[in-house]
Formats: structure tokens, sequence, C-alpha cells
């Protein structure tokens, strides 16, 4: 029986999105492993985050494609540089952010529930999308977040990578774990 894992993504709008997703997608069966998304693979009448949460729960861990979606040629964004205790003492400054892509909102909320109830989470984030939200290296924890460049992606390229196999490996490893342990109780200490 195939391991169901929660593939999330935004709407590829264009044709080398949607390449990668179908490739993420074979390399994930490949493994045993079925990835499954609502309105892709899984529908539902309820509201949307009630579906995800029933998905969630089904599902032995996350792998999340943060596709580029909205540009932003130039914008500014205000950042905190004090490390104060107080919000007296909080400096903020304001930086440009310029030539930079968003993501769907969805490629942070989907991997937050994720988080919230424990599942192994990898995102891969596409070339130029701002690491902001869990996007950010370290949110989620302290398995690496690799970005992948679509400009120069062939089959010879990221999926094929050394950095991919020990990435995938380690989360492959603890999705098998979850499957593993899932039906177990709880151990108290």
């Amino acid at each position: 029986m195939a391991i169901s894992v929660f593939l999330s993504h935004p709407q590829p709008i264009n044709k080398a999105q949607q390449e990668f997703l179908d490739k993420v997608s074979r390399w994930l069966a490949d493994r045993g492993m079925l990835p499954r998304t609502l309105g892709v693979t899984d529908y539902s009448d309820v509201a949307p985050l009630e579906a995800i949460r029933s998905l969630m729960a089904q599902s032995n861990g996350l792998l999340c494609v943060a596709f580029r979606r909205t540009y932003m040629e130039r914008g500014e964004r205000t950042v905190r540089v004090g490390g104060g205790r107080s919000k007296r003492e909080l400096e903020f400054e304001t930086k440009p952010v310029n030539d930079v892509w968003l993501t769907s909102p969805w490629a942070h909320i989907e991997p937050a529930m994720a988080y919230q109830i424990g599942l192994p989470i990898l995102i891969l984030r596409e070339a130029g999308v701002v690491d902001d939200g869990v996007l950010e290296k370290g949110v989620i924890g302290s398995l690496y977040m690799p970005e992948f460049d679509l400009a120069d992606f062939d089959e010879e390229h990221y999926l094929n990578s050394q950095e991919w196999a020990g990435i995938s490996k380690r989360w492959e490893a603890h999705v098998r774990n979850v499957v593993a342990t899932k039906g177990r109780p709880p151990k108290l200490y």
C-alpha cells in the first residue's frame, strides 16, 4: 500500500513549473508514496482549512513546492533590527525589496498546519521567491530548505543532485518512521 504524503503547491503558472511538479510526483511514486493535493487528487465540499486538516490527518509527511506566483518589481519591507526586550526598545528599519517573487499563502499555511501535528516537512523554494514566514531557514526545524532554479532545470539537474539525494533521503526516513509509529500508543516518558 502506498504511503500517503501531502503534496503542497500553488497552481503551476507555466510549463516549467508543471514539469517540475510532475517530476516531484514521479519521484514520490517511485518510492512508494502517494502524493495527495486538495483540489488535484482529493476534493471536498467543506471549508478549505477543514479539508486540509482532514487530508493532513491521513498523511505521513508534507512536501511543499513554493513556486513563484506574484512578481514584485519594487517595494519595501520593514524588519526588526533592535534586540530590545520591551516594545519601546525595539528598532525597525525599512529595506528595499526589488525584483522578487512571492509564492501562494497556501505554501505557508499548509506547512504550518503539518508542523502543528508533527508531520515531517520538506519545502522546496523556487529561486527568487522571498524567504519569509515558514520559507525562512530554521523556522520549521533543522531540515535544510533547498532552492531550485527552473531557468536551468533539466533531467540531470536538481532532483538528481547529491544535495537532493541527501535531503530527500533524510525526509523520506522521517516519513517512513511516521508510518511505522502512527498506530502505536503515545509514550509518556
